[in-house]
């Protein structure tokens, strides 16, 4: 594992950020996606291939002059996958982020309890 513990997510995450970004906007193009899901496309093209050969997500291809802009959208089977399997893995497993800004913001306010005594 690289990187600091703070900034590290796990991939069950990444695919969760990936199908509600994409069911919450209808379709987005991969740069819009990578930088919504604060991914990196090197590091992360391959959680994208393989959601899209799991049938969760689909990826197209339009060319507009020179370039080729590649666009993402959810499939039902995607949106049955993050409802039934990862909406309820977050419920019980919530993300250590959520945790660390939890401690956080308590020690920030026992800080400031302890200034103002």
């Amino acid at each position: 594992m690289s990187g600091s513990q703070a900034s590290y997510r796990d991939r069950i995450y990444i695919v969760k950020d990936i199908i509600l970004k994409l069911v919450e906007y209808g379709e987005l193009n991969q740069t819009t996606l990578v930088s919504f899901c604060g991914l990196n496309l090197k590091k992360h093209k391959s959680i994208l291939d393989e959601l899209e050969l799991n049938d969760l997500i689909s990826r197209s291809e339009t060319q507009f002059g020179k370039r080729v802009v590649t666009v993402y959208r959810p499939t039902q089977k995607g949106r049955e996958f993050c409802r039934s399997i990862l909406e309820p893995y977050e419920k019980m497993f919530p993300r250590r982020k959520n945790i660390i800004e939890e401690h956080d913001e308590l020690t920030k306010e026992e800080g400031q309890l302890a200034k103002g005594s």
